[in-house]
């Protein structure tokens, strides 16, 4: 976490990080437990794409993506989710701690995150949620592609 909040104070980003008692699992836990709307929520996947690795950063209220339709997007000929092993050794992170910023990989971010002013996502310590405007998600990320509502971009 000192690490996403190192990164942050560089880029001079306004952010919260919130403590809460016990890790957060899923979206509807985390929209839950913040008070706030399910689509605020922004979890961090790990994707394979062919042999390299790519942080989805998506919103909660997505139902799912078409993952064929993405790594065409993307020109790679598979992408899938990554095992729990492969994101830790991808990252230095566990999956379902990932952070929405700090880690090296290039990301595709979800464009209904920019319906909120705030969005909430890893810290990289299960036990803590990172505050941020979704706009600043390109300033401290390798932006390679946004995923519009029909999840494409």
């Amino acid at each position: 976490m000192e690490n996403v909040r190192k990164i942050l104070e560089e880029q001079r980003i306004s952010f919260d990080i919130i403590r809460h008692k016990q890790p957060i699992r899923t979206a509807k836990e985390g929209a839950h437990a913040l008070g706030i709307d399910i689509g605020q929520t922004a979890p961090a996947l790990v994707l394979k794409a062919d042999a390299d690795y790519v942080v989805l950063i998506m919103s909660g209220a997505r139902g799912r993506i078409d993952l064929e339709a993405a790594a065409r997007m993307l020109g790679c000929s598979k992408l899938e989710l990554a095992s729990r092993l492969e994101a830790r050794e991808a990252t230095g992170y566990e999956a379902g701690a990932i952070p929405l910023a700090g880690h090296a990989l290039p990301c595709l971010v979800d464009k209904l995150l920019y319906r909120y002013p705030w969005i909430y996502g890893g810290t990289g310590e299960p036990d803590s949620t990172l505050k941020l405007d979704p706009r600043d998600l390109s300033k401290v990320n390798h932006v390679i592609a946004h995923l519009d509502a029909d999840g494409l971009g």
